[in-house]
């Protein structure tokens, strides 16, 4: 498509088309560098080989070749979600490939927007319940200890989302779960529930690591892009360290 057949009111709809793809996928926890391509591409995809982004984890701006203006579109909320991420990679590649035009492209990611691809709660409380046994025998810790790990475990990531979903404030949320995790681990040991306090923790704790989040720090630093993988790795740092202080205090409490 040739850029001087859009309209002014085309390229809006084009220029919120890409916004609301890039928008998708910081929501959804995907590296700064692929939302930058995807709308690059989206954007070459009708003529604008040119254009201009600028992605920060709380907001991205976006202006297409030869426009004036550009448009903002702030990122409030952020979490994980691979398959819309995956979801969001297919709409822009058939964009690119000439099967989607950008009305449809638009239309597709609003309908994605609105839904809930995550897992129920019932299954990533199970999913951490059952790793954190598995991370258990990874550390080397005894078959004893596996039943009171994956409760105290699930224990811990149930408390997360509660208090997350109560309060919305993020790193509160690990604090409390980290609280928890320790001190029912100190409760187990006492009572001779558990053997090894320390390893019960770690492994309780290793739901609640933001994985992801250092990893893409990581990867935005490799790439060039310092101030998203600045920010991103000072929130990865802020939450290990309400993890830690939970611990600290629940064991500060305690002995």
């Amino acid at each position: 498509m040739d850029v001087k057949v859009l309209k002014p009111a085309e390229e809006k709809k084009l220029v919120e088309t890409c916004l609301l793809a890039g928008k998708i996928l910081m929501q959804c926890g995907a590296e700064t560098y692929r939302v930058e391509d995807t709308m690059m591409r989206m954007a070459a995809a009708c003529g604008f080989s040119e254009s201009q982004s600028f992605v920060t984890p709380t907001g991205i701006i976006f202006s297409l070749e030869g426009s004036d203006s550009s448009q903002f579109v702030r990122i409030s909320q952020r979490g994980t979600d691979l398959e819309k991420i995956a979801r969001v990679n297919h709409i822009s590649r058939r964009m690119a490939e000439g099967e989607l035009r950008y009305e449809e492209a638009f239309q597709a990611l609003k309908q994605l927007a609105k839904e809930n691809l995550s897992f129920p709660i019932w299954v990533q409380i199970l999913a951490a319940t059952i790793s954190t046994g598995s991370f258990l025998i990874m550390f080397k810790g005894v078959w004893g200890d596996y039943l009171p790990a994956m409760l105290v475990g699930g224990l811990g990531f149930t408390v997360m989302l509660l208090v997350h979903n109560q309060t919305k404030v993020k790193f509160f949320a690990e604090f409390m779960a980290a609280f928890v995790i320790a001190l029912v681990s100190l409760l187990f040991v006492r009572f001779s529930v558990g053997q090894q306090l320390d390893l019960i923790v770690i492994a309780s704790v290793m739901p609640l690591v933001p994985g992801l989040l250092i990893t893409n720090a990581i990867r935005d630093l490799m790439a060039g892009h310092f101030v998203s993988g600045l920010s991103k790795g000072a929130e990865a740092f802020l939450t290990a360290l309400a993890i830690g202080a939970g611990v600290a205090v629940a064991y500060s409490i305690w002995l």
